[in-house]
């Protein structure tokens, strides 16, 4: 059986700054095995972040993780103004 999903301190945070600015956010922490923990649907964009806590592990990744960050290259992200800015991609 598989454990509890971590979910670090700062993400509902995010979530709810990221849904404030318009954006679609399904959180895929339980998922595990590496998989970002959410998935953003802004301005017909997708986004994959893997969202960290500095006051944690920092931005240090799992094994696991950096398998799968190889693979699709989520965005890691710490704050909402980072948060922000991987889903407005510039603009």
């Amino acid at each position: 059986m598989r454990r509890a999903a971590h979910v670090d301190a700062n993400q509902k945070e995010i979530v709810d700054a990221l849904r404030a600015v318009g954006a679609l956010v399904t959180s895929l922490a339980a998922v595990g095995k590496g998989v970002p923990d959410l998935l953003v649907k802004f301005r017909g964009r997708l986004h994959l972040l893997e969202v960290k806590n500095v006051k944690g592990r920092g931005r240090r990744l799992t094994e696991a993780q950096k398998g799968f960050h190889a693979a699709w290259e989520p965005t890691v992200v710490t704050s909402i103004d980072e948060a922000i800015a991987a889903i407005m991609g510039g603009e």
